[in-house]
């Protein structure tokens, strides 16, 4: 296939910058909030928007393609479930996965930057664990890839 699967994930070609907001725009409105003991307006997912620019022209006779990819990403906080207000009563158990979830992936997103530290301070030996999340397997060229 194409990489990682994510629920809801779209690919649009768009030729203006009012389409690409019209994207974002989109994704706001299907971001997913809750209400915690700490913030009325809790992320409940992270929210990935990655743009690809890709171009042709003519040079001495060949033909030249670049194309670059930028992602904007939202990462939703890590949240204590006692501080959160989880634990009291019973938890809605859709708002626990999603608590769970999103701290599983951050936890990921941090040892995949810690074991690219200690590369680029080694011999570059060693693995990082990209494939651990869904969030780090998306971001992997421009975390530690090809990306310049």
């Amino acid at each position: 296939g194409r990489g990682v699967h994510c629920h809801g994930l779209s690919e649009v070609e768009v030729s203006t910058a009012a389409d690409v907001l019209g994207i974002l725009e989109k994704a706001q409105e299907r971001r997913r909030v809750a209400e915690t003991k700490l913030n009325k307006a809790s992320s409940r997912s992270h929210c990935v928007f990655s743009v690809s620019v890709a171009t042709a022209f003519e040079h001495a006779g060949a033909l030249v393609e670049k194309c670059g990819r930028l992602h904007l990403v939202d990462l939703a906080g890590s949240e204590c479930a006692k501080q959160a207000g989880l634990h009291e009563g019973t938890p809605d158990p859709s708002m626990e996965r999603e608590r769970k979830n999103i701290n599983q992936s951050l936890l990921t997103l941090g040892r995949v930057i810690l074991a690219l530290q200690k590369k680029s301070r080694s011999s570059g030996e060693g693995r990082t664990p990209y494939r651990d999340s869904k969030l780090t397997r998306i971001l992997q060229e421009a975390l530690g890839g090809k990306s310049k």
